[in-house]
C-alpha cells in the first residue's frame, strides 16, 4: 500500500482558511480510524480531529472544535480537514495518520497503533 499524501497547506494570516487533503487509498474504509495530527513548533505531536468511516463519527481537540472540519470522501479515498479562523498557535505540519485500533483514544500519538503516516503538509498563521 502506498503511505498517505497529504497537501494543501500554506501560509496565510491570523482568521485565514485552508482545506487541507489526505489522499489514503486503501485505508479509507471503515475498519480504520483517520486522525490528522500536527506537530508543533516546539516538537510535539498533537491530534487535531479525527472521523471513524464505518459511522462518519468526528472528534476534535478542544483547541479547534468549532473552527475546524474533518470529513472523508470514501468514493475519492480522500480525508479532508477544513480550517477556518486560524490562530498563529495553529501554525504546524499536518499529518494524516490511520489507525488499526479505532477512535477510542484518537489523540494519543501511538505509532504502534498507526497503519499509516503520511509525510505531511506545513500550516504556518501569521498575525
Amino acid at each position: 500500500q502506498v503511505e498517505p499524501v497529504e497537501s494543501g497547506g500554506g501560509s496565510v494570516q491570523t482568521g485565514g482558511s485552508l482545506r487541507l487533503s489526505c489522499a489514503a487509498s486503501g485505508y479509507t474504509h471503515n475498519s480504520n480510524c483517520m486522525v490528522w495530527f500536527r506537530r508543533t513548533p516546539g516538537g510535539q505531536y498533537e491530534g487535531v480531529a479525527a472521523i471513524w468511516g464505518g459511522a462518519g463519527t468526528t472528534y476534535y481537540a478542544d483547541s479547534v472544535k468549532g473552527r475546524f472540519t474533518i470529513s472523508q470522501d470514501n468514493a475519492k479515498n480522500t480525508v479532508y480537514l477544513q480550517m477556518d479562523s486560524l490562530k498563529p498557535e495553529d501554525t504546524g505540519m499536518y499529518h494524516c495518520a490511520a489507525r488499526r485500533r479505532g477512535c477510542s483514544s484518537w489523540w494519543t500519538y501511538d505509532v504502534f497503533d498507526f497503519a499509516a503516516w503520511g509525510q505531511g503538509t506545513q500550516v504556518t498563521v501569521t498575525s
